[in-house]
């Protein structure tokens, strides 16, 4: 029996020892473990953040270039027809360019497929020499408002000239030009709505 009784100490040892390292050991290992991968999620979550804090603060930095960019769309393709806005233009282009004659007759507005916005196809008439017509052509190309001119004509004119008689010399332009509005229907606060007719302007 004497024999036996280190082997079995040994054997107690080592099952304490066993015991010592599943009840306490292994636990506080795993709490490690969840410890690390938490502070992994949290630097990872911090990186993260300050990725978007840098992007906001880019953001805010290019925030006037960027308010100036949507003004020009929106001066280039307003929310609404806004037809007086758009008749004010044209005309000024005319006293500018010093043309006989202008017209313009805006037609209803065609809304897109895509639902994104809308067409108004219009009808610009104007009379005056050749070099009128051309600065007049000049400065449609750059007017604010956002234009394409899907058809031109030119033919002579008959038109008395201002001075009396008639102006051998004198050309009329006719386009059929599109203006566009961010409006898909034309809707509130567009002339012509979208049930209306074509009107005449000046």
């Amino acid at each position: 029996m004497s024999r036996r009784a280190p082997l079995i100490a040994g054997i107690i040892a080592i099952i304490l020892a066993v015991l010592a390292v599943v009840l306490l050991v292994l636990p506080k290992m795993r709490e490690v473990g969840e410890t690390e991968d938490q502070l992994q999620a949290a630097q990872d979550q911090q990186i993260a953040l300050e990725a978007q804090l840098q992007a906001l603060q880019e953001a805010q930095a290019q925030a006037p270039e960027t308010e100036a960019q949507i003004a020009l769309l929106d001066a280039q393709i307003p929310p609404t027809a806004d037809l007086p806005g758009l008749i004010r233009q044209l005309q000024d282009v005319a006293d500018q360019s010093a043309v006989d004659f202008f017209s313009f007759t805006p037609g209803t507005p065609i809304a897109s497929a895509a639902g994104n916005h809308s067409t108004l196809p219009s009808t610009i008439s104007v009379t005056g020499s050749y070099f009128a017509l051309d600065e007049y052509l000049f400065l449609l190309e750059t007017l604010p408002r956002a234009a394409k001119v899907v058809q031109l004509d030119i033919t002579p004119s008959t038109t008395e000239s201002a001075v009396g008689g008639s102006s051998p010399s004198a050309l009329q332009l006719q386009l059929s030009v599109e203006f566009y509005t961010t409006d898909p229907s034309a809707g509130p606060g567009s002339i012509p709505g979208p049930s209306a007719g074509s009107a005449t302007g000046a």
